[in-house]
């Protein structure tokens, strides 16, 4: 007891009470997270202390906005996080799965089973399971019709049957035009996702191109222009202050004004050079030419610039910089020496969009965009929020299924598999662990049912119907969420990702086999900060 002689507010939880606080509190997460699994799930609503919304069924937004106060059940909350930081889904099935092992556990424990038995259990039945995953997989071509099914199945767990189907169009082909030819890793980042309050959810499309939040800063420049050249440099086009400090002496106003016309010219030149290698590469053709730039352009160089029909667009951001080389082609130019054609990308329409105070401008019809944009469209804050959320999940599913060229059946297809394979194999297994195996099956389950439970139908005749169609059929038997009846969920194309079973299968069990051989929980006092 030294511990509690050195702080004496010290609380501390012992043995059997230690297991049930840490029981309960996985019981009390589940239940949150529960009614969210599954395209059938329900909503939840977020309002924070400002007043701000939040409405979203994704598990991992949930978990990182809500405050979760008890300590266990906010180690539960971040290894879920963690899931999706890993592979961009399956955070509500991950605190589900924990929630359900130390529920099955706590049946065996009040029955006398020392814990380190069924975590050692749970270990040999994870790897059983794993191996059971590997054998349901389904290899796959990486093409369009492929990816859709693997990213609707992901998307309608999150947004709206309706919205998901428009989302998942413009997320396939955004990963498709963006994929390397030689099949090296897709670079996500590639894929700009613009917001703009304006219409409705599903008017999101993708533009083949960029889509910049700024428009030019001249009246008199044209507003849509087709054929572009477009140059994209990080030159500065207007007039600065030297890096050291100098001052110059005059006698006269007419020296000063010789100082002021030299320093102007050093910019001048630049804006001619540009002018020069417009008209070089445009005249006498239906080219036109944009310039956009890194850096600052003042009022006179916009001037000349709008004279010649240019359209120009200054302190562009550093990514869309990059951006614009792999949409367009052309290489960034960091000085104006020896500018040739070479250097130009091309566009085959670039036009200004003016939205309330807003101007954005399109650069669209690339010849071959390794960068493509999405724009969100939504009429309020929380539904752009709960886009752009699902995008980088749909984003990140497409980019799994490319990685693991393979696929998992959903539809709680694996778990009853799994459940079906475990309980057979017990039998093989020695001594008291098999009950540890025996309760890694049961919790398998959770899965299935919760999807029967979300979608109104009844719990042990979803699963009694789902597992009997399992002994008979040797193919994957899931749940259809619109019947209640059993079904193949390849037969209507609902896959979920490889990559993300797998970490759910090796992390759930780890982290209840953690908290399952907690003994001791020991809080610390105030007494130090009282003093």
């Amino acid at each position: 007891m030294a511990i509690s002689l050195l702080n004496p507010k010290a609380e501390v939880a012992r043995a059997a009470q230690a297991l049930a606080i840490n029981i309960s509190a996985a019981k009390g997460i589940q239940d949150v997270m529960k009614t969210n699994l599954g395209p059938k799930g329900t909503m939840k609503m977020l309002v924070s202390g400002s007043g701000d919304l939040k409405i979203t069924k994704d598990g991992n937004i949930l978990l990182h906005e809500m405050q979760i106060q008890h300590p266990t059940a906010s180690l539960i909350a971040r290894a879920s996080t963690a899931q999706d930081d890993m592979t961009g889904d399956g955070t509500t099935s991950t605190v589900l799965l924990i929630g359900e092992l130390l529920k099955q556990a706590d049946i065996y424990i009040a029955e006398g089973l020392h814990p380190r038995i069924l975590s050692e259990g749970f270990a040999e039945a994870k790897d059983k399971a794993l191996e059971i995953l590997d054998s349901i997989k389904i290899d796959i071509e990486i093409n369009k019709e492929n990816l859709l099914d693997v990213c609707r199945t992901s998307l309608r767990t999150k947004v709206h049957h309706n919205l998901a189907d428009v989302l998942t169009e413009v997320c396939v082909e955004a990963v498709l035009a963006i994929r390397p030819k030689d099949n090296k890793p897709v670079d996500l980042h590639m894929v700009e996702l613009m917001q703009m309050r304006h219409k409705t959810e599903g008017d999101t499309t993708l533009v083949k191109g960029l889509v910049l939040d700024h428009g030019s800063r001249h009246p008199d420049m044209p507003k849509r222009l087709e054929n572009c050249y477009i140059l994209t440099c990080n030159v500065s086009l207007e007039y600065e202050k030297s890096e050291v400090n100098s001052g110059f002496f005059y006698k006269t106003a007419e020296e000063r004004d010789k100082m002021v016309l030299a320093e102007r010219e050093f910019i001048d030149n630049r804006v001619k050079k540009v002018i020069a290698l417009k008209k070089q590469v445009c005249d006498g053709t239906n080219k036109t030419f944009v310039l956009i730039n890194q850096k600052g352009i003042d009022p006179m160089s916009l001037d000349q610039l709008a004279k010649e029909g240019i359209i120009a667009l200054r302190r562009a951001k550093r990514r869309n910089m990059e951006r614009l080389a792999l949409a367009c082609g052309g290489t960034a130019m960091n000085t104006f020496d020896d500018l040739s054609e070479a250097s130009l990308g091309y566009a085959g329409v670039v036009y200004e969009h003016v939205l309330g105070e807003n101007k954005y401008t399109f650069v669209e019809q690339c010849k071959n965009p390794q960068s493509v944009t999405i724009l969100m469209k939504g009429p309020n804050k929380h539904s752009l929020e709960q886009i752009k959320d699902a995008i980088r999940d749909g984003l990140r599913a497409i980019n799994n299924a490319i990685e693991d060229k393979a696929v998992i059946p959903g539809a709680g297809a694996f778990e009853i598999i799994a459940n079906r394979e475990l309980l057979k194999w017990k039998d093989t297994v020695k001594g008291k662990t098999r009950l540890g195996v025996v309760a890694y099956a049961e919790a398998l389950l959770v899965i299935p049912k919760t999807l029967a439970t979300n979608s109104g139908f009844d719990v042990q005749d979803t699963i009694v119907k789902l597992q009997e169609e399992s002994q008979n059929n040797p193919e994957p038997i899931g749940l259809d969420l619109s019947s209640g009846e059993p079904n193949n969920p390849k037969d209507v194309g609902i896959f979920e990702n490889y990559i993300v079973k797998k970490q759910i299968v090796n992390s759930c069990s780890v982290i209840a086999s953690n908290l399952l051989l907690v003994d001791e929980i020991m809080r610390a006092g105030m007494s130090s900060l009282k003093g």
